[in-house]
């Protein structure tokens, strides 16, 4: 039997529970704005946090992505929302029995030579069991929740909410891009079969990396809603914090180019470098373990990422232009160009230094902060600007994986590592590798 929290009547609950805090939010954000009446931010944004944390599904997956995106909303609602994570209660043995039946058919489990009852992890849209088949192999059944298509379309109404917070204080930036962007995301999301076509590509793209495992899916074991690859064994990345500076920066280049060859060779990026996501071998080698939120780029976006690093280090303003233009930007004028470039300057600072040195050296606690503040401000006095839908989940990986970084306090030449993924970029070169790997994939 289910339990209320998961029962159609506890979901409604949760939903109601959730539309009130964050409509009201929007309510009282409008009255701060036009009838000066006063908001106490931080506590209501932890009421936010509060009613979001304790709903499983897409909604939470959207909260913590619109906390990643300067001036989508307020920072003190940003600051609430970044701490948010995809660790709600497992769903119980007998709805596991009965979805895996669904999917399976009644007599799944002797399909299987052990089936663990607990979930290994539990997540916002599914849960993973770790198993045994037949012949011996150690695998990992990604099952996803219940109901989760109407549940997804529930909270994209939701969103529509979260996304009139920000609109409600005027941001620089406008969210219509950014919302149709999560929405095609978070519906890709739940088809298990696309995730399984994700895995096969990432196999292709990485296979010549030494350094990263990615898992082989088990078709006969898998559908639209159940995904079965092999397990791989590794421990949590946080655990490499006490390693040597030599183990913790070899880690980090991994990281690294697990992320980046795949986008500068083939235009596609994962954009989800949460940590749970991933783990580490004993090797110090990179296991990817999650393929839902996974983004293919056309040639011409991987080939403005390298122009307007190329135009901020020889102060090219044609160059820049041109970037733009590549990104999708339309209708930007040279003062916004040059206000752009100053948040450009920020996130490239790091490679454009040839020589050893860590993420954040010589930059202040709250400076990036302070810096898109800066620059948001002053596109917004100029009228604001409408983000590429790209940009969402290329902001989403480069932040993660900064974090990652940080926490890991890698001393690195990040020009060279850079410069060693562009020096021979071709964009027909990378069409046709795209093209090639998507075929394979099935995803063309």
């Amino acid at each position: 039997m289910a339990n209320e929290g998961d029962s159609f009547g506890g979901r409604l609950g949760r939903y109601a529970k959730v539309g009130a805090s964050v409509g009201g939010l929007a309510a009282r954000l409008a009255g701060e704005r036009y009838l000066g009446l006063s908001l106490d931010r931080d506590r209501h944004a932890a009421e936010l946090k509060s009613a979001l944390g304790g709903l499983k599904g897409p909604l939470m997956k959207a909260a913590q992505l619109l906390a990643t995106i300067p001036d989508a909303l307020p920072p003190e609602y940003a600051r609430e929302l970044a701490q948010l994570q995809s660790n709600a209660p497992a769903m119980g043995w007998a709805f596991v029995r009965r979805r895996m039946a669904t999917e399976l058919g009644p007599d799944w489990q002797a399909k299987f030579a052990r089936f663990d009852r607990e979930a290994s992890f539990a997540a916002s849209l599914g849960q993973v069991h770790r198993a045994v088949l037949p012949d011996g192999r150690d695998v990992a059944v990604k099952l996803q929740y219940p109901d989760m298509t109407s549940a997804l379309e529930a909270d994209l109404n939701q969103l529509k909410l979260v996304f009139a917070v920000g609109q409600r204080l005027d941001p620089a930036i406008r969210t219509d891009e950014i919302h149709a962007e999560i929405t095609s995301r978070l519906r890709e999301e739940l088809d298990y079969r696309r995730e399984a076509r994700h895995v096969v590509l990432y196999r292709h793209m990485l296979r010549r990396e030494a350094n990263v495992q990615v898992p082989e899916v088990v078709s006969d074991y898998s559908t639209d809603r159940l995904l079965t690859m092999n397990w791989l064994a590794g421990e949590p990345l946080l655990n490499w914090k006490t390693r040597s500076q030599e183990e913790r920066d070899a880690l980090a280049v991994s990281m690294f180019r697990t992320w980046y060859v795949p986008f500068y060779s083939y235009g596609v990026i994962h954009g989800d470098p949460h940590l749970g996501n991933y783990s580490v071998r004993p090797d110090g080698s990179v296991n990817l373990m999650d393929f839902g939120c996974v983004r293919i780029f056309p040639p011409r976006f991987v080939r403005g990422s390298i122009e307007l690093y190329r135009a901020l280090l020889t102060d090219d303003q044609d160059r820049a232009v041109a970037a733009y233009h590549d990104w999708g930007f339309d209708g930007l004028s040279r003062e916004m160009i040059a206000v752009l470039n100053r948040w450009a300057a920020f996130l490239y600072g790091p490679l454009m230094d040839d020589r050893p040195r860590r993420l954040t050296e010589g930059v202040a606690e709250g400076f990036g902060r302070d810096v898109a503040q800066n620059v948001f401000g002053e596109l917004r006095r100029m009228g604001g600007v409408r983000p590429p839908r790209e940009f969402v989940f290329m902001d989403r990986a480069a932040i993660g994986l900064g974090s990652v970084f940080i926490h890991l306090r890698a001393s690195i030449n990040w020009h060279r590592l850079f410069e060693s993924l562009i020096e021979d970029f071709d964009v027909d070169a990378l069409a046709q590798r795209q093209q090639v790997a998507l075929a394979e994939a099935g995803l063309s």
